[in-house]
């Protein structure tokens, strides 16, 4: 008796405090601090000032309309964003069920039945004769958890966090998307440019072969000439069905990008164009904001924010559970009265629970859940890590591909004047067949060189986008009422 006197009076002083105070068990969440550089470590030799909009919007620094367009089509067609948008709506579901499992809960109860007890029942007692009779009932019925210590509040804090770290999984998703439609579509530029060099370097050689069988017939040159004229102009024609291929693979690739069939974006991409160039008005920023502006860095932290939640709703399974019921209504043996004065009916109930013993179960559930938060901790700072890391690459490659483009563009010219001065200096007969192919080999190789190098730079620009989080507008979000 002394004991269950304790523990009434305990659960008694509990429920006054927790209504006092309306605590929350478990730690209330800050965000990690994180130092950072004042600048990145690699400045960009040709980087001039631009607003933040050209990082939202970077492909439209490389002023090529088709590309913006495949842009607009990736956004609307690409299979993994859709993924995406439905794990956003079920972190949604998610959220709103947990606001509402801390509301009360009402239920709407009607009832209508006719007994007849048995003959072994109809005389239970002297004096008492049981007949069969009617009964007719309609209540409302509620009940509700009271949320003392913050477990409903904490779940839908976690919630809350799982929220946003779905919506920001959806703004990486497009983050990488747009990169790589644009990646895919620098690609099949490259293969359209390195075709056509192909094609001009093949003419070039078929004109030179014929040339040396005109000077082999006049016998001014050996058959050796010829031949080898011949085996230069073969191994060009076979490099041509490999670029051919490589060609339709990155449409294909780019097509399934825009969730298309792989030949659908054949007829768009079928005339060839320029690699795009894009300006210099580049924005790096900090690199503190790479916390704003990566959707993975946001959705990491957001990740730890809700597992740092759970801590607190583990700790809440401790401390007892108080739950209030009751119902109102109306019952009567006959459905005339069931709604008069004399049928009214109610019913009210305060009952509690509490874990006393449980083998460590809760305190283990504590400790595991302490630990999934240090992990996402971790993930977090490794994540911004990664982060930093890819922007300082971007940015030591894209600078040093900006001077060896520079390197090539003078050696494609050097080349062009040498093979024209071997080409005169072979038909008057002052240089040997060997000089003009060496001019030839040595120029396609410095054009396809180059054509790598155009492609590199434009590519390199683009991870440099996407390592900044280019892609949407973080402020945008916030206006619209999105998480963020």
């Amino acid at each position: 008796m002394i004991y269950l006197f304790f523990i009434r009076r305990l659960l008694i002083v509990s429920l006054i405090i927790a209504l006092l105070s309306g605590c929350m068990v478990g730690p209330n969440y800050q965000r990690p601090p994180i130092a950072f550089r004042a600048k990145w470590a690699t400045p960009l030799i040709n980087q001039q000032a631009a607003d933040s909009e050209t990082l939202h919007n970077w492909w439209q620094s490389f002023h090529d309309p088709i590309l913006t367009s495949l842009i607009t089509q990736a956004r609307l067609g690409n299979r993994n964003f859709f993924q995406a948008e439905a794990r956003l709506r079920e972190a949604r579901a998610n959220r709103d069920l947990s606001v509402a499992n801390i509301l009360p809960t009402l239920s709407m109860n009607g009832s209508a039945s006719k007994n007849q007890p048995s003959n072994a029942s109809r005389f239970g007692q002297v004096g008492q004769f049981s007949s069969a009779f009617n009964q007719f009932s309609h209540s409302l019925d509620a009940s509700w958890e009271l949320d003392l210590w913050g477990k409903q509040r904490r779940t839908i804090e976690s919630a809350e966090a799982g929220l946003d770290a779905a919506e920001e999984d959806l703004r990486d998703i497009l983050v990488s998307l747009y990169a790589e439609v644009a990646l895919n579509y620098i690609d099949v530029r490259r293969y359209q440019n390195e075709l056509s060099v192909a094609k001009d370097s093949l003419k070039t050689q078929q004109e030179t072969y014929e040339i040396a069988g005109w000077r082999e017939q006049a016998g001014l040159v050996s058959r050796v000439d010829v031949l080898q004229a011949k085996q230069s102009v073969e191994n060009t024609r076979a490099d041509i069905p490999k670029l051919t291929s490589a060609l339709d693979q990155a449409k294909h690739g780019l097509a399934v990008l825009l969730g298309k069939q792989p030949t659908e974006l054949n007829a768009l991409l079928d005339k060839a164009a320029p690699i795009p160039v894009a300006s210099n008005n580049i924005v790096v920023g900090i690199p503190a904001d790479i916390l704003r502006q990566r959707p993975d860095v946001r959705r990491s932290e957001r990740k730890l924010a809700a597992q740092n939640a759970q801590i607190g709703v583990a700790e809440a399974a401790a401390y007892p559970s108080f739950n209030l019921s009751g119902s109102i209504g109306v019952e009567a043996l006959a459905a005339a009265n069931l709604y008069t004065a004399a049928a009214k009916a109610f019913q009210m109930a305060v009952s509690s629970a509490w874990v006393l013993f449980d083998s460590g179960r809760i305190r283990s559930n504590v400790k595991m859940q302490t630990a999934l938060q240090e992990q996402a901790l971790g993930l977090y700072q490794n994540t911004i890590l990664t982060a930093l890391k890819e922007v300082e690459d971007s940015l030591t490659a894209l600078n040093q591909e900006w001077q060896r483009r520079e390197a090539l563009k003078a050696s494609v010219t050097a080349g062009k004047e040498a093979l024209t001065m071997a080409g005169q200096q072979y038909q008057t007969g002052t240089v040997d067949f060997q000089r003009v192919l060496e001019s030839q080999q040595s120029l396609l190789t410095a054009q396809n060189q180059l054509i790598g190098s155009e492609t590199e730079v434009a590519s390199n620009l683009i991870r440099l986008y996407k390592a900044l989080g280019g892609g949407w507008n973080p402020n945008a979000a916030k206006t619209n009422g999105t998480h963020g």
